[in-house]
Parts: C-alpha cells; sequence; structure tokens
C-alpha cells in the first residue's frame, strides 16, 4: 500500500536517522495510513480510503459526504 492519504494528500518525508556518534543514514518519515471502510449514503454503498490519522479527523469534522464529494471532484476512483 503507498503511504498517501486520500483525503489529505500526505506522502512520506525524508531525512536523516543520526546514530549515538553523529552519523547520518537516509530515513522515510510514513504518514500513519490506514485502509478504512466508510458507508456513504448518498452513494448507498460502503467504500474503503486509504487515510492517515488526520484524515480520519477530517471526516470527522466534514462529515463522508463532504470529502466523497471533493474527491469525486478531483476524479478519484472510489
Amino acid at each position: 500500500m503507498a503511504a498517501v492519504c486520500q483525503v489529505t494528500g500526505a506522502v512520506p518525508g525524508f531525512g536523516h536517522a543520526i546514530s549515538h556518534s553523529h552519523r547520518r543514514t537516509k530515513r522515510r518519515f510514513d504518514p500513519n495510513v490506514q485502509k478504512k471502510t466508510y458507508f456513504v449514503p448518498s452513494l448507498g454503498r460502503k467504500i474503503t480510503l486509504n487515510v492517515s490519522a488526520k484524515g480520519m479527523k477530517v471526516i470527522d469534522v466534514r462529515g463522508i459526504e463532504s470529502v466523497v464529494k471533493d474527491l469525486l471532484a478531483k476524479g478519484v476512483k472510489l
């Protein structure tokens, strides 16, 4: 599964892991992306989204209907 949130668009960040001796190696900071299933009354079915923890909070605040409308406007296949 790609580490990209469908709601917020969060993608991995990159940086360095720094050891005790201060040697730097490349590392990846992945967003907390989970597969989550929501029932959308306007579509009359369930949809599965890859959403980050922040994306879940956005859905809780704005509502699944509003978020799905925006995703469909962007052209995301649900």
